[in-house]
């Protein structure tokens, strides 16, 4: 959920305000918004940026400070715009900049083709592919140093790593391009490459758009195909989304609308599967835990909306949990055996 917020990809007041508002919510885990590995990664020129070592400490910082106060884990999503980068702001338009604007740069992605409604972008050289694999690398380093407890891979929504993975985004003709297992291998080689360098005490995971919801696009099956060999190479869990790669797309937008690709993904790995999109309510969150179809709920714009939405759960589920001493008084009568 990208705040907007840097400045030169850097965290400012309003991430500390933010994160430690998330991590005094009772959730378990947060996860801290798309962090680009490289300047010209970003969707906006004021997104999160892990790319130098002044970014790390800023953020190393943010997590010793928060963490005097709340318990919550944190990871962090490294990821690159391609296409959809050089954006304006969402609240001022967030229309497409040109390397000519003030705020914009050349974009770049798998192919020349560009995103509707945005310039064009450039090819990737396979030197430049090679680059940015240590760039992912670097950034992942990065993590471990300020602190994170889990690194995810953002491969979805239509942004570089997804780019490469789908045929209506990637027309190569080098080993980068073409068949499902060209394709993939520019997120393997991230992913693999990342599994090295940090420690193993680092969890990683990778998220993906399960389908691009066009004909001829990337699907459910090779979201399964990727998952399997994603689960041979130790990954420890994977955040099913969909879409984001064409204004064409046709979702069926509605509560739980991909928990099914969730599901069909979990039924054919052992790896943990996080479900995602329109999942607002505790029952109904819990309902899609217990009945198997995923092992953990991720909650984005619900938990902007209500910041105590893990407060709320645990009262409808008439679970107990912990909250900031300085907030106990705050509990309802009925509930307050449940807030430790």
């Amino acid at each position: 959920m990208c705040q907007y917020s840097a400045i030169d990809g850097m965290p400012t007041a309003w991430h500390n305000a933010h994160y430690m508002n998330l991590a005094l919510s009772g959730a378990s885990l947060v996860i801290v918004e798309a962090t680009s590995v490289v300047p010209e990664g970003r969707i906006t020129y004021k997104d999160l940026g892990l790319w130098d070592d002044n970014q790390a400490n800023l953020m190393k910082e943010m997590l010793a400070n928060i963490r005097q106060f709340a318990n919550a884990r944190f990871g962090i999503q490294l990821a690159h715009a391609g296409r959809k980068a050089s954006t304006d702001l969402p609240w001022l338009g967030g229309a497409s900049l040109s390397a000519q604007d003030e705020h914009g740069w050349q974009t770049v992605s798998a192919s020349s083709l560009p995103f509707e409604g945005s310039y064009l972008p450039r090819a990737l050289s396979k030197e430049e592919i090679q680059h940015i694999i240590q760039q992912f690398v670097e950034s992942a380093k990065r993590a471990e140093y300020a602190g994170f407890d889990m690194i995810e891979i953002h491969a979805a929504h239509g942004y570089l790593l997804h780019q490469f993975l789908s045929p209506l985004s990637n027309n190569r003709q080098d080993e980068y391009g073409g068949s499902f297992e060209n394709r993939s291998r520019l997120l393997i080689e991230i992913f693999h490459e990342v599994k090295k360098a940090i420690s193993e005490n680092i969890a990683i995971g990778v998220r993906i758009s399960a389908t691009d919801w066009i004909e001829g696009g990337w699907n459910l099956e090779e979201s399964i195909q990727l998952a399997k060999y994603l689960e041979t190479l130790q990954c420890d869990y994977i955040n099913v989304s969909s879409g984001g790669l064409s204004g064409k797309q046709q979702i069926p937008v509605s509560p739980n609308y991909q928990v099914p690709l969730a599901e069909a993904i979990h039924k054919q790995t052992n790896m943990p599967v996080i479900a995602v999109g329109l999942i607002t309510e505790p029952i109904q969150a819990e309902a899609i835990i217990a009945t198997g179809q995923a092992d953990f709920i991720a909650v984005g714009r619900g938990i902007l909306f209500d910041p105590r939405w893990p407060w709320h759960a645990a009262a409808q589920l008439n679970h107990t949990i912990q909250v900031a001493p300085q907030y106990l008084r705050c509990a309802p009568h009925q509930f307050k055996n449940l807030f430790k």
